[in-house]
């Protein structure tokens, strides 16, 4: 059956479509990636939590900075739309003009900012002070912006300097002013609970000529949480993320090019309980109250 909504975008998670009025229907499936590759396993329920955490944070970092969400409700949709594996998953936004930067926000050392480090005592042209280890917590947070990457290429690293050139003096200094204190909003928010906010990635658009924050926010697939108490710098601390997934491919010895091997089903668990645990202990909400919790995947 055709569906009035058109299909404009199918990227490694999310697809798109234009739900007319200047709005467009974000459905975040539960396919998962990593080095790159989507898997052929999708982890259960991992849309319906990427959109509550999204849904979560935008509420709370509404006094900080707008966003685009119009409704995560699948009764906003036009009847044929309804489709019930949508319910959970799906965000109904504003159209935004995006800004052609990837705002990276980092508050410790980890990654590839410690790669980075390590080469240029530096990241993204921002001199850190000598001496620091591996998931040590910065002086202060710092943005270190990098490219939107094109189908098959990777984000590159971009100066502040760079930014500027891209986007203008103006509204550079604004998006960074921007991710700088979400960022800061999120890590208090998120200490509070237990977790650290390591780094994390925004969107950044405009509506209505105003700065707003856009696609996912602090989700464990744009963010790097650590819980507190496991976190001692020099080591790697564990995250609520799709660490199970790397370690088992990278156990595999698999060569990170398609097609990627398949996933053991106690790794897909482990998964899915990372993030439903990220974004139970980070909201205060159970994930089974969410619509379509353990519904269809």
């Amino acid at each position: 059956m055709s569906l009035p909504y058109p299909h404009v975008h199918q990227g490694k998670v999310r697809d798109l479509y234009d739900a007319g009025d200047g709005c467009l229907l974000m459905v975040a499936s539960d396919r998962i990636s990593a080095f790159d590759v989507v898997m052929r396993e999708p982890i259960p329920d991992k849309g319906r939590i990427l959109t509550a955490m999204s849904a979560f944070w935008f509420e709370l970092l509404a006094p900080v900075v707008g966003n685009h969400l119009v409704s995560t409700d699948v009764s906003s949709l036009a009847p044929a739309e309804r489709d019930p594996w949508r319910e959970g998953r799906m965000m109904l936004v504003r159209r935004c003009a995006m800004v052609p930067v990837e705002c990276v926000v980092r508050g410790y050392l980890a990654g590839s900012g410690w790669k980075e480090y390590l080469a240029t005592g530096a990241v993204c042209g921002v001199r850190l002070p000598a001496g620091l280890r591996e998931s040590e917590r910065l002086p202060r947070p710092i943005f270190t912006p990098t490219t939107k990457a094109l189908v098959g290429t990777h984000d590159e690293a971009m100066t502040f300097d760079a930014v500027v050139a891209a986007i203008g003096g103006e509204q550079a200094e604004a998006v960074r002013a921007l991710a700088l204190a979400a960022y800061r909003r999120g890590a208090s928010h998120a200490e509070e609970r237990g977790i650290i906010l390591a780094d994390t990635k925004f969107e950044l658009g405009v509506l209505d000529g105003e700065l707003v924050l856009a696609d996912e926010v602090l989700t464990p697939d744009s963010s790097r949480f650590w819980p507190s108490d496991g976190w001692q710098p020099g080591t790697v601390p564990p995250s609520f993320d799709k660490q199970p997934v790397r370690d088992e491919l990278e156990a595999s010895g698999w060569a990170k090019v398609p097609p990627p091997p398949s996933l053991s089903d106690a790794t897909v668990a482990a998964t899915r309980q990372r993030y439903v645990e990220a974004y139970e202990r980070l909201s205060g909400r159970r994930f089974a109250d969410w619509p379509g919790a353990g519904g269809a995947s």
